[in-house]
């Protein structure tokens, strides 16, 4: 599960270098645009891809081995979003393709957004597995919704602070 969040985590990072990379005058476009499709292609394809379905394997077989887990409600919200990662990892598939084919279909801003969404994921489904039934699950929801609006303004800060210093 580590190392498929990793290869979550960075391989959106990979498409905003990308994509900025796409907007620069030739020939270092295309030299950067080259090196970065390379590296993506080892990280989704060696370390992403692997990981996910190993993730997926173990997972099944746990729930296998303590069926009982099935009958707990907190097991049911975790489940709905291990089924969101799984939505958003085939996502992130779509445009790792796109930007294999050269095809540039969204700004560095929304890869940027984008790139939050599996930070979102993991927070949910850690506080579901360490917390359980401790917290009544609208506190759980309320508490993903500010992490969510932290992390937005993040990136506005971020892109502030870009715009008064490009070296940034």
């Amino acid at each position: 599960m580590i190392t498929w969040f990793a290869g979550l985590f960075y391989i959106p990072r990979l498409f905003i270098y990308h994509i900025e990379a796409s907007e620069k005058a030739s020939p270092e476009r295309e030299i950067l645009t080259k090196q970065l499709q390379l590296m993506a292609k080892r990280l989704w394809y060696i370390i992403t891809w692997p990981s996910a379905v190993l993730a997926v394997c173990f997972a099944v077989w746990l729930l296998i081995l303590v069926p009982a887990w099935l009958q707990q409600p907190w097991m049911h919200v975790k489940l709905a979003f291990v089924l969101l990662l799984i939505v958003y990892h085939l996502k992130t598939h779509q445009i790792f393709k796109q930007l294999q084919r050269d095809e540039v279909k969204y700004s560095s801003k929304f890869m940027r957004i984008f790139n939050e969404g599996a930070t979102l994921i993991l927070f949910a489904i850690v506080f579901l597995v360490i917390l359980k039934n401790a917290f009544n699950w609208v506190f759980g929801v309320v508490g993903i919704i500010v992490l969510g609006i932290l992390l937005m303004l993040g990136i506005r800060l971020y892109k502030r602070i870009r715009a008064k210093n490009p070296k940034a």
